[in-house]
């Protein structure tokens, strides 16, 4: 159980203040930032503070409170009740909700008379809401129920579109967001060990923006990395605490995933928080079909962190540069694994990054001239493989394929293919045009 909180104890971070009220100064450009958030809550408690909170957004009159069986049970009902003296409530429980456009579609006409909703949950709850009310011009507030994943303060919702394809598409912010850390430290321990799995992509994700950034000119922001490294370093030394639903784990956990989730709204893009590691994760979620385990995308980005992690410690251990060849891009073999609706986007997707005859010249090039400071440089970001997977445990997530409950020869398809779903580039792409890939994933490492 979680101790209990001492006076004045700063939950949400002056970092997280700093940044919501405009007093944030990019380290990139020097100059002074802001974000779409009005308020920004991480406490020990929420009760009885519930409808303040939510008036000084000014959301309307007519508010939707949408959750699902388990946040209703677990912090809806009492949100319901704070909200009705001061607003008409509509209570909205969706029954097994995805993340998906049939759902947007349902949550939409569920909703239309309703000028704001209020989501009470985490990731598929969040994700509906804020598409839902970013295509129909209205605000939404959020607050949240675990530490699972870093979606309350990104401004894109995680879809699975009709074709089967996930895929983030544009959103907007949420007015408020209010953690509660009682109610995350009452929430199944596996979904605060999925949001700490989501997090332990910074150091990968960091080493794959680097790379595309020195390689082939990518945009590269210093800030969205930056923010999260103190509390990050706090994170992993409460590791063990995270499954024991302890105050000195889920608060550094949570503002990790606020600040990942604000670098969206700051540098308009996820890259920080998404490269090789989550095009994994994404691939298990469109191809595995009755071979999913059922796990949660952080569980899932968690195991491919680690993945990630030694395929880059392999690459920049080579003592000199792999050379690439222009890309080869196997069509029917897409067509067969993604099937015909899938496989002309993700083809679409592939080319945009796929290295032809000249492309790869002047990358091996690159990669020639800049091959000692590059290693230098990535080795400055990167966690080795090794703590991230003892750290996971201690979290209690799973940290292989087989603790997933995946078959190891899908896992390794995943890993192979994944870099075909999107045009970023990461080190799987590197590794694949240099005909290293295959033999490293098979080979486990």
């Amino acid at each position: 159980m979680i101790s209990p909180p001492q006076p004045d104890t700063p939950y949400t971070s002056s970092l997280i203040s700093d940044i919501v009220q405009g007093r944030f100064v990019d380290l990139d450009s020097g100059k002074l930032l802001s974000v779409p958030f009005r308020n920004i809550v991480i406490a020990w408690s929420l009760r009885g503070r519930e409808a303040d909170l939510v008036s000084d957004l000014e959301l309307g009159r007519r508010l939707a409170v949408v959750s699902d069986v388990a946040t209703h049970a677990a912090l809806g009902q009492r949100v319901e009740r704070a909200l009705e003296s001061r607003f008409e409530v509509e209570s909205i429980v969706l029954e097994g909700p995805h993340a998906d456009e049939g759902w947007v579609d349902t949550l939409s006409e569920r909703t239309r008379e309703a000028d704001a909703l209020i989501a009470v949950g985490s990731g598929t709850i969040n994700d509906l809401c804020k598409l839902v009310t970013h295509r129909t011009g209205r605000p939404y507030a959020v607050f949240g129920t675990a530490a699972s994943m870093n979606g309350y303060t990104s401004t894109t919702s995680s879809i699975t579109l009709r074709s089967g394809l996930k895929t983030s598409l544009p959103a907007h912010a949420a007015r408020g967001v209010f953690i509660d850390l009682e109610v995350s430290a009452d929430a199944p321990a596996y979904l605060s060990a999925a949001g700490f799995g989501d997090s332990l992509c910074r150091s990968t994700a960091q080493v794959d923006s680097w790379l595309a950034h020195r390689l082939l000119g990518g945009v590269y922001t210093l800030t969205p990395f930056a923010l999260q490294r103190d509390d990050e370093t706090q994170m992993l030394a409460h590791a063990p605490g995270v499954a024991r639903g302890d105050l000195e784990a889920l608060a550094p956990l949570h503002r990790v995933l606020t600040l990942c989730g604000l670098g969206v709204s700051l540098t308009g893009t996820t890259h920080h928080g998404s490269m090789g590691e989550h095009q994994i994760s994404h691939y298990i979620d469109c191809f595995a079909g009755e071979r999913h385990p059922g796990t949660l995308h952080g569980q899932q980005v968690g195991v491919s962190s680690i993945s990630m992690a030694r395929l880059q410690a392999y690459f920049l251990a080579l003592k000199e540069p792999p050379v690439v060849q222009p890309t080869v891009m196997d069509y029917p073999d897409m067509l067969r694994r993604f099937g015909p609706q899938m496989a002309p986007q993700c083809l679409e997707q592939w080319r945009q990054k796929a290295l032809g005859a000249e492309g790869a010249a002047q990358l091996n090039t690159r990669l020639r001239d800049l091959w000692p400071d590059l290693v230098r440089e990535c080795h400055a970001f990167m966690i080795p493989a090794e703590t991230l997977e003892s750290r996971l445990r201690e979290a209690g997530g799973p940290t292989n394929a087989v603790e997933l409950g995946l078959e190891q020869p899908f896992y390794e398809e995943a890993v192979l293919h994944a870099r075909e779903m999107r045009n970023r580039f990461s080190v799987l792409d590197l590794l694949a045009d240099a005909g290293l890939l295959e033999g490293l994933v098979r080979a486990g490492v």
